[in-house]
């Protein structure tokens, strides 16, 4: 097992893996930007170092100076967390050759499931389905034109080298397609530095349904169930819970076994999501994958008992999943609701001061999260404050205590998303699982 960590991220992913590693006894060190000087995982880390300024580029991102202190500190291995490096390639590739273990699947598994183009052929030649889309990038918005005719509208573009929503654009007519290539273009370009994209038939009313992959270096290879994640804003998911109110036995088998599938077309080790898209008759396809630790992974260790944090260190460190041999059948439900720093109508960004803070707690809540009284949230970060879990024997539970937990739960001095996560509760369709990636559209309408 690794005597040290470093963790080359920020915020509550940061304190959740410090977490994970005192319970194994494994020394942390925190890295930060200057702005995070007062950040809790920088106060709870064994060890600290400051890597730079506050933009990223200079500092979360800056894969010289996280190796740098990787090696002063004498560095066993690298936690990327979720965002940042998470998903580069590259950082892989020189954390091997530093001879420092990078918690997470191997370079050539996060290349190919990066370029979603690439992805999208990887698996369906291992018969995997995949929604209709572009052989490959679209260079030309004549080459879209000419897919989007062919295929028929709606259309969605989306970045090649992309992911959380960013780059995406759907398109239900020639002149929103003219008007949205350039602009899907330029923000992949400014994310990803890659200006590639690609074209999928969008499918209206869909729902966003992904399943936990996990596999070691002995060969073994399992999924841990499943979580819907449908109700999202401009492809930015808001709220997940598992298992899916969608899925039947034999649909939840289906797409356990093609998740599984796509997984191991990439012989994949360590944690990863394999994200489809469902239709009203029950038609799934494989939209990306995920090659790494998710937002929304503790909806999946409420339901499944594991700890996926603990997991990913064990199997980097080489030792063999600890459920390679058992059923992980879900046990109750739990759902996940994001708690960020964003006027709860406009969802304008609210950085600020916190001057008031207080969590829920009580039987099956669970609150992940680095904020405190006093906290300043800075500007130049994703708005995600806190993580509210909520668990119980059923659904129905479950919302019972997530209508509990977010009553009782304080944040002043900033706008958050805690009211609008209380209204969502009260929304008949949500109550009985009538869920779309479309539910936030009605949601806004209605409100």
């Amino acid at each position: 097992m690794f005597k040290k960590i470093l963790i080359a991220n920020r915020g509550e992913i940061a304190l959740r893996i410090i977490s994970a590693c005192r319970e194994l006894g494994i020394r942390t060190v925190a890295v930060y930007s200057e702005a995070d000087r007062d950040a809790l995982h920088v106060r709870f880390a064994d060890e600290d170092v400051c890597i730079g300024p506050y933009p990223s580029a200079q500092s979360y991102l800056n894969i010289s100076a996280i190796v740098s202190a990787a090696e002063i500190t004498e560095t066993d291995a690298i936690h990327p967390g979720y965002g940042f490096l998470s998903e580069n390639a590259y950082f892989a590739e020189i954390l091997h050759d530093c001879h420092i273990a990078f918690i997470g699947p191997s370079s050539e598994a996060i290349r190919k499931m990066g370029d979603k183009s690439l992805a999208r052929r990887t698996v369906a030649a291992a018969g995997v389905p995949t929604v209709p889309g572009s052989p490959g990038p679209v260079e030309t918005l004549d080459q879209a034109l000419a897919f989007a005719k062919k295929a028929g509208y709606p259309v969605i573009l989306k970045a090649s080298a992309g992911g959380g929503g960013r780059g995406m654009r759907i398109a239900r007519d020639e002149r929103d397609l003219s008007g949205a290539f350039e602009t899907a273009r330029a923000e992949a370009e400014t994310a990803f530095g890659n200006a590639e994209v690609y074209l999928e038939k969008y499918l209206e009313e869909s729902r966003h349904v992904e399943f936990q992959v996990f596999g070691d270096n002995h060969g073994n290879l399992r999924h841990m169930g499943e979580r819907e994640c449908s109700i999202q804003r401009r492809h930015q998911k808001l709220i997940e819970e598992a298992p899916s109110t969608a899925l039947d036995d034999g649909l939840r088998v289906r797409m356990g076994e093609a998740a599984v599938a796509a997984a191991r077309s990439v012989s994949y080790t360590n944690a990863g999501t394999i994200e489809f898209l469902l239709d009203s008759q029950g038609r799934f396809y494989f939209m990306e994958m995920n090659t790494r630790l998710q937002v929304e992974h503790p909806v999946t260790e409420e339901v499944t008992a594991v700890d996926m944090v603990k997991e990913q260190i064990a199997v980097a460190a080489g030792e063999p999943l600890s459920f390679g041999t058992r059923s992980l059948a879900p046990r109750g439900h739990a759902i996940e609701f994001r708690i960020n720093a964003e006027d709860p109508v406009t969802f304008k960004p609210s950085p600020g001061r916190i001057t008031a803070f207080h969590v829920p707690g009580g039987l099956g809540v669970r609150v992940d999260t680095a904020a405190y009284q006093g906290y300043v949230i800075p500007p130049y970060y994703d708005s995600l404050i806190a993580k509210l879990i909520v668990s119980g024997r059923n659904r129905r539970e479950a919302i019972a205590r997530g209508r509990r937990a977010l009553d009782l739960f304080v944040i002043e001095g900033i706008k958050t998303t805690i009211p609008m996560h209380r209204k969502i509760l009260e929304d008949p369709d949500f109550v009985e699982g009538r869920l779309s990636t479309r539910f936030m559209e009605r949601y806004a309408q209605a409100s």
